[in-house]
């Protein structure tokens, strides 16, 4: 059988090796696991019980109208987001909505920036697409290089890309630093991509939409998700907000890849919304989780920055990244993400996940400080 060299092109991400192994053995103490272990909100789970008898249509490619009036009266309120529900675009899950969004506005061999390390699903999802990610360098302080964006700008690049809160550094853009990408963006008559998954997760720090600044109205997408805020992965569920022209086309493309976003979820999500109580009790125990493990990870000589988002520790290691991880899961069963994993500017660092249980993350912290101990 053939097998595509688009396929054959694609990394194996070490991530899908390590979580394998961890589901696989139970001896092994897993850190790499980048979703929430609390369960979906009880309330969203009653009503879903509740309505799956009358969830068996397909949605409208857009998403429910119920929906996208709820996101959009939420945008308004809590991200100063101005839109109408035809800006909405629902779908499987915010990486669903960007690859709408990148095969609506970018066309092979465009390019696409993205401050690195970063995400490990962007870049094989714009290559499956034929489009280029660049990488641009963050600072010390794991924030993006606004002159070295300006500086990797050619012809070709279309668009941005941002996380914020990070995926895996945990940092979350300061209003200044997005006001200077937002001018860059006006300048140069570009996109900004704006992953907002973790808007939610966040400690101490304030979240700013990008699209919310002064004349971003043309030039800014958000993607936003159900997982992170709301505990929901397994729903598959989230949603792009753009320009009403740019929204118009990611629904024609959704036709033609999963049509429409689950019924089911979708009824849920209307629900979801309204459990910020909810949300903020996670938060405040992923805070806890995070003051310990960057404190012990600091102790151990790993250095790390204090996360202000998301819930992922960025830890500095001595050596290869790659190799210090195959090896922790060797020998003390322990699974960390390689930093590389992530691209340029991720090497020699590991990303522990912190979304487990408390007594576990201490047992990974014990097994990993013996390792490190041992070197």
């Amino acid at each position: 059988m053939h097998i595509s060299e688009r396929e054959e092109e694609l990394p194996e991400a070490m991530i899908a090796k390590l979580i394998k192994v961890a589901s696989e053995d139970k001896s092994v103490v897993s850190l790499g696991a980048g979703e929430p272990d609390f369960p979906a909100p009880p309330a969203v789970v009653a009503y879903a019980r509740k309505m799956i008898i009358k969830a068996n249509h397909y949605s409208p490619p857009a998403g429910r109208k119920d929906l996208r009036e709820a996101i959009a009266r939420k945008a308004a309120s809590e991200n100063g987001i101005k839109c109408s529900p035809e800006q909405v675009v629902v779908t499987n899950g915010s990486q669903e909505a960007l690859m709408l969004a990148a095969a609506s506005t970018l066309d092979a061999t465009e390019q696409v920036i993205i401050p690195s390390p970063a995400f490990l699903g962007y870049t094989p999802m714009f290559e499956l697409l034929d489009i280029v990610p660049v990488f641009s360098r963050l600072d010390e302080e794991f924030l993006p290089d606004v002159d070295d964006i300006r500086k990797k700008i050619t012809k070709k690049t279309k668009a941005i890309l941002i996380c914020s809160p990070s995926n895996p550094t945990g940092a979350v853009y300061p209003r200044k630093i997005l006001e200077q990408i937002a001018d860059v963006a006006v300048d140069k008559d570009l996109l900004v991509f704006g992953d907002e998954a973790y808007e939610k997760i966040i400690y101490g720090a304030k979240h700013v939409s990008l699209a919310s600044l002064n004349g971003m109205a043309e030039h800014a997408v958000t993607f936003q998700s159900f997982s992170k805020s709301y505990a929901m992965c397994g729903y598959r569920l989230g949603y792009a907000i753009a320009p009403k022209k740019l929204a118009a086309a990611m629904r024609k493309i959704h036709v033609y890849s999963t049509i429409s976003a689950s019924t089911l979820s979708q009824m849920a999500g209307v629900v979801a919304l309204k459990q910020g109580a909810y949300t903020e009790k996670m938060v405040k125990e992923y805070d806890r989780r995070r003051r310990m493990i960057v404190s012990r990870l600091n102790e151990m000589g790993l250095e790390t920055r204090m996360p202000q988002g998301a819930f992922y520790a960025f830890s500095k290691i001595s050596g290869d990244d790659r190799r210090f991880a195959l090896r922790l899961l060797k020998k003390e069963k322990v699974a960390v993400v390689p930093g590389s994993e992530f691209g340029p500017g991720g090497e020699g660092h590991i990303r522990c996940s912190y979304a487990t249980k408390y007594e576990k993350i201490e047992k990974a912290l014990d097994r990993i400080e013996r390792f490190v101990n041992r070197q």
